[in-house]
């Protein structure tokens, strides 16, 4: 682990990230490993929310699959790590209101939650195995909205 992994590590667990992902992966009942460069996976995630193959609370990499799932995909690990960097420069927990508003953003753009999110551009959207679908006009966007809301006849 480089000096900056060291770094990154303590910060989330000062700025309370890393201790939550700790408490959402004991809930989880997953099981905790030391991973490479400074993060944590946990393993056996059995929450079925959120729907992904791995996501990041400070510098802990939750997953319903086993610990193999990473060591077969370090583009997938990268993709991560970067989201732990994330946690550190938004101060911790904030970022994940911000998380919430850009998947939102995205998929009012694109009908998908990662291609505009900028917080998985930045993570790199091909290591994180998300296409990237074009944006759509907002108007086309508000209508396709406004039917899913509609009762079905």
């Amino acid at each position: 682990m480089t000096g900056w992994q060291w770094v990154k590590q303590v910060i989330n667990v000062l700025n309370l990230a890393t201790p939550l992902g700790l408490g959402v992966a004991f809930l989880g009942r997953a099981k905790i490993s030391r991973g490479p460069r400074g993060l944590f996976f946990a393993n056996g995630y059995r929450i079925k929310f959120p729907v992904a193959g791995a996501f990041t609370i400070g510098n802990m990499v939750l997953s319903k699959h086993d610990r193999d799932y990473f060591d077969r995909d370090p583009g997938l690990v990268r993709h991560e790590e970067r989201h732990s960097w994330q946690y550190l420069l938004l101060i911790g927990t904030p970022f994940l209101l911000l998380y919430v508003l850009a998947a939102g953003w995205s998929w009012l753009r694109t009908g998908d939650f990662a291609s505009r999110n900028l917080f998985e551009r930045w993570a790199g959207l091909a290591d994180g195995g998300y296409e990237e679908h074009p944006p759509r006009s907002l108007l086309v966007a508000l209508r396709s909205a406004r039917r899913s809301r509609r009762p079905a006849p």
